[in-house]
C-alpha cells in the first residue's frame, strides 16, 4: 500500500466490468478497494427468486456468448471459483407461424441446413468470421486502434459490419428464414436494423454461437460475479457493499479512482473535479431504447409448435425480418409496438437448479422507449402464446421490469438501457466522448470503467479491463 494514500485505487460499482477494473490492478500489484451502492455485487449479473421460492431468475444478463469469448474473462479461474457453463444444444431457435423454426447450430452445416437454399450462402457469410474469431474479438472488442492488429481480416469484416442489417440479410439471402435468424440476432444491440452497424452485433453474435457457443451459467448469472469477487479478494482486493458514493470528495484517498457509472452519474459524483468543456460532452451522450422484462414461474416446459425451440437455449420471437425491423422502428419513434421483438432464455430446461422438479423458469425482455412505465408483459405472452400455445395455462406466477424499473434497480440502466448508451456508428468507438483514450477524462486520476466506454454492453469485463490498463499507465 502507498504511503501516500489509503488505497492505490478505488472502483466505483461492483458490475463486472467495475470486478474487471479491479481484478486488473490488483494483479498488478496495486491495493484496490470497492464500493457498491447496493447490498449485493453484481450490477446487471444477479440471480435472485423473483416470482417464488424455489424459482432462481436472471435479474438480466442471462445467455452468456461474450462470457466466454472475452480474452479478459478468459484469463480468469471462474471454473475454479465455481462457475460451470452449460452449452445448450442449440444457442439459437427462431420459430415461424407456420410452425417451423430457423436454428443457430454450433455446426455451420447444421445451421445451413435449417436455412433451404440459403444454406450455401450462409456458409460464405460465416466461415470466414469464426475462422477468424479470435482475431475479430481482439480488434473489434475495445477501443478504436489504427492499424488494427489484424488489418485484412478486420476490413473484410469491416465491409459487411458497418451496414445495415436488413441491407446485408436481403442482399445475401433469397428465403425468409436466414433473413429472420440473422435479424433476430442483430435486434440484440437494440438499433433500428435499417441503421449503420447493427449489421456488426449480427455479424458477431452469430459468429460467436458457431465458434464458442452461447452458454448458461449453471445456478445463475450470480456464479459469474460472484466468483470474480472471491478471487479479487484472494489477490488482496477489498469490496464494500451498501455505500452509495454521493461525491468522489466522500471517497479514501487514492492514486486512481475507477466508476463503474454512466456519464450523468460521473457528473453528479465528480462534477467538481470535470473540467467544463468534458461535461458539456458528458451532457451530449446519447441513452437507447429501454426493455420491459419479465420472468415466468412455468408449471411445465413451454410448449412450443416447433420442437426444435426445446433444444434453444435462447428463443427470439419476432416472425419474419420485416415484423422485427416495424417493431424496433416503432421503439425509436417512442411507440410500443403491438407485436414487440422478443428475446426470451428457457434457462431449466438445461439447469435444474433454476427451479423446483417438474417446474421451469421463462426469462424474456422486449424493446420499449427509454423511461417507458409501461407493462409490457401481457403483450410478450401473446408472443410467446403465438408460438407456443397453452403456455398461458403453465404460468404459475410472473414478475414485471418496466423500463423505469430497471433503473430503479440498477442506476446505470439510464431510462431502462441495458447498453450504457446507445451503440450506433457515432458511439460505437467514442463513447461516452471523443478522446484518443475513452476511459480517461481530462482530471488525473479519474477514469471511467462502465459499458459507457468501449466495446460497450455485455458481461465480458473488457470495458474494465481497458479502463484499468488506462490508469496503470496513466496514474502510476
Amino acid at each position: 500500500m502507498s504511503t501516500r494514500y489509503a488505497y492505490d485505487a478505488v472502483v466505483v460499482g461492483s458490475g463486472p466490468n467495475g470486478l474487471a477494473a479491479a481484478i486488473t490492478l490488483a494483479r498488478a500489484g496495486r491495493s484496490v478497494i470497492v464500493f457498491e451502492a447496493s447490498n449485493q455485487i453484481g450490477g446487471g449479473c444477479r440471480t435472485a427468486e423473483l416470482t417464488v421460492p424455489g424459482f432462481a431468475h436472471d435479474v438480466c444478463s442471462a445467455i452468456h456468448p461474450m462470457g466466454i469469448a472475452s480474452p479478459f474473462m478468459r484469463s480468469l479461474p471462474l471454473e475454479q471459483y465455481g462457475v460451470e457453463w452449460i452449452q445448450p444444444p442449440a444457442p439459437l431457435a427462431h420459430p415461424f407461424d407456420d410452425g417451423s423454426a430457423a436454428v443457430l447450430e454450433r455446426s455451420i452445416e447444421a445451421t445451413g441446413a435449417w436455412l433451404g437454399d440459403d444454406a450455401a450462402a450462409y456458409r460464405r457469410l460465416m466461415e470466414p468470421l469464426v475462422a477468424h474469431w479470435e482475431q475479430l474479438v481482439s480488434d473489434a472488442l475495445g477501443p478504436l486502434r489504427l492499424p488494427p492488429r489484424h488489418p485484412f481480416i478486420m476490413a473484410r469484416f469491416g465491409l459487411q459490419a458497418i451496414r445495415s442489417i436488413r441491407g446485408v440479410a436481403e442482399q445475401r439471402f433469397k428465403g425468409e428464414r436466414a433473413r429472420a435468424l440473422l435479424a433476430g440476432i442483430a435486434a440484440h444491440a437494440m438499433l433500428s436494423l435499417e441503421q449503420p452497424v447493427s449489421a456488426a452485433f449480427g455479424l458477431v453474435l452469430g459468429m460467436l454461437g458457431h465458434a464458442v457457443g452461447w452458454p448458461i451459467p449453471r445456478a445463475g448469472s450470480q456464479t459469474i460475479v460472484d466468483a470474480m469477487a472471491v478471487y479479487l479478494r484472494s489477490l488482496g482486493g477489498e469490496i464494500v457493499t451498501g455505500v452509495e458514493v454521493e461525491s468522489l470528495e466522500a471517497l479514501p484517498s487514492a492514486r486512481a479512482i475507477l466508476c463503474d457509472v454512466t456519464p450523468r452519474q460521473l457528473l453528479r459524483i465528480a462534477h467538481r473535479q470535470l473540467p467544463t468543456g468534458y461535461q458539456h460532452q458528458l451532457t451530449r451522450y446519447r441513452y437507447g431504447p429501454g426493455v420491459c422484462k419479465v420472468d415466468l414461474a412455468l408449471d411445465g416446459p413451454i410448449p412450443w409448435r416447433a420442437e426444435a425451440c426445446l433444444r434453444a437455449g435462447t428463443v427470439h420471437l419476432g416472425g419474419p425480418l420485416p415484423e422485427i425491423a416495424a417493431a424496433e422502428r416503432a421503439v425509436w419513434r417512442g411507440e410500443h409496438a403491438e407485436r414487440p421483438y422478443v428475446l426470451l432464455a428457457q434457462q431449466s430446461l438445461f439447469d435444474t437448479t433454476r427451479a423446483p422438479a417438474g417446474k421451469h423458469t421463462a426469462w424474456a425482455y422486449c424493446h420499449v422507449p427509454s423511461g417507458s412505465n409501461c407493462d409490457m408483459s401481457e403483450r410478450i405472452i401473446v408472443q410467446i402464446e403465438r408460438f407456443a400455445p397453452g403456455v398461458r395455462d403453465l404460468i404459475r406466477a410472473k414478475h414485471v421490469f418496466t423500463a423505469a424499473e430497471m433503473e430503479c434497480y440498477n442506476p446505470n440502466y439510464i431510462g431502462g438501457d441495458i447498453n450504457g448508451g446507445v451503440q450506433d456508428l457515432w458511439q460505437l468507438f467514442t463513447r461516452p466522448t471523443i478522446r484518443l483514450n475513452p476511459y480517461a477524462t481530462p482530471t488525473k486520476g479519474l477514469y471511467l470503467c462502465s459499458s459507457s466506454t468501449p466495446p460497450g454492453g455485455a458481461v465480458h469485463g473488457l470495458c474494465g479491463y481497458f479502463a484499468a490498463k488506462a490508469a496503470l499507465r496513466g496514474a502510476f
